[in-house]
């Protein structure tokens, strides 16, 4: 694109929705993140004898009054979300019609597939069981479509850990290129248990609760929920005075092409998708005030990050604060794009950067400045990095800019 910032056409962010370990609502995540401790305990979705892990970030209510039957749980989160977002958005389902719903998740139903597989088994006659009406990853997407009555594009992203982030890629492509002016984009998954013992058979999950960017980290935490940001063409928010939370301003992907599970030592892939980011932003790696990184706690994915970080930022890399939203909420698989775009608004809203939980100092190798402890406060904000790497080598990079005042 040629134009300036100033005449390039602008997508903005008017609602936010999540709910994960920390509790349904905005309010419980960002209490939960500005705490700083891992919203983490033992599963009871199902037996984890059979693993060597325990530890998730699981959601403890996933229902309200009003949510339809019929419903997986992942379906759950994504309705919740988005109906939190819309209402912050001030829009109503009559308002909705003709929106576009962008969706990234892994597992869909999952979970209620596995209960009806266990009660297919279990039984002699199969007649009169029925599986949960929506058990396919794109089930959360269609949900909220349903729910809202949008007729616009409905898409959902399915890879693996940048799908969240891959749909808000796509809904402001939506958006920029004429197919709807309003979106509503995120993601949503349910833990389960095919995926917690595939992550447990690959030892990437931490017996201990996850410790990013640390000299000893030793895997990931999971996680479930939900993140859903209501996205908006500028002139159609202006138009119906939405109050802008913060500029989409930028998305980059790139894939490396090298292996199915392991990221590519050079981290040429996760830094080209920040700079196509920052590009679209028009913007440079000197406006970038804070990173949410993909930061899973896996001892190769860090290296390569931190690799990517370093050579974006170069000198300037040390006073960068990087945080990691996965360590308090777990990896949300699918979905964890779509919290961390929420959380990555409310540190732009905020002037604040949360801390990165778990134990022990940052790795001094890795060369970041980890922020730990306790909230940073910024003197300033312009532009957050929401980052994600993926299995398949897939990494998608997501820039978010401050509201002008």
């Amino acid at each position: 694109m040629n134009e300036t910032s100033a005449t390039r056409p602008r997508v903005v962010v008017t609602g936010l929705g999540a709910i994960c370990g920390f509790g349904a609502g905005i309010e419980a995540l960002l209490a939960g993140l500005r705490r700083g401790e891992a919203a983490l305990g033992p599963v009871d979705l199902f037996d984890p004898a059979p693993h060597r892990t325990r530890l998730v970030s699981q959601v403890a209510d996933a229902t309200a009054p009003s949510t339809p039957p019929g419903l997986s749980r992942g379906d759950r989160f994504a309705w919740l979300a988005a109906h939190e977002a819309v209402a912050m958005a001030g829009l109503d389902a009559a308002a909705c019609r003709g929106a576009g719903v962008f969706f990234g998740s892994s597992n869909g139903g999952l979970l209620e597939g596995e209960a009806f597989f266990r009660r297919l088994r279990g039984r002699a006659r199969k007649l009169g069981l029925r599986a949960v009406a929506s058990h396919q990853n794109n089930g959360p997407g269609d949900t909220i479509a349903r729910a809202l009555h949008c007729t616009g594009p409905v898409l959902t992203c399915s890879s693996a850990c940048t799908s969240a982030n891959m749909a808000l890629l796509a809904a402001r492509d939506a958006l920029l290129g004429g197919e709807c002016e309003l979106a509503i984009a995120g993601g949503a998954d349910a833990l389960a248990e095919i995926t917690y013992a595939g992550f447990n058979s690959l030892r990437a999950i931490d017996p201990a609760p996850a410790r990013p960017f640390r000299a000893d980290r030793a895997g990931l935490s999971m996680g479930e929920g939900a993140g859903v940001l209501v996205l908006e063409t500028a002139a159609h928010a202006q138009r119906r005075g939405a109050r802008v939370l913060a500029e989409l301003a930028g998305a980059g992907a790139t894939c490396d092409a090298h292996h199915m599970s392991a990221p590519k030592d050079d981290g040429l892939g996760p830094l080209e998708a920040m700079r196509r980011a920052l590009r679209e932003a028009g913007a440079s790696p000197a406006d970038v005030s804070f990173v949410n990184a993909h930061g899973t706690g896996t001892p190769h994915n860090d290296v390569v990050e931190a690799r990517a970080l370093r050579e974006l930022f170069g000198e300037r890399v040390g006073a960068v604060p990087v945080t990691s939203t996965k360590s308090l909420v777990g990896h949300l698989l699918g979905a964890c794009g779509g919290l961390e775009g929420v959380a990555c608004v409310l540190g732009l809203l905020h002037a604040e950067v949360h801390p990165t939980a778990g134990v022990g100092t940052a790795d001094p190798e890795l060369g970041l400045d980890l922020v730990l402890g306790t909230v940073r406060r910024l003197a300033t904000v312009e532009l957050a990095l929401s980052n994600n790497l993926a299995f398949g080598g897939n990494n998608c990079s997501v820039a978010f800019r401050r509201a002008s005042a």
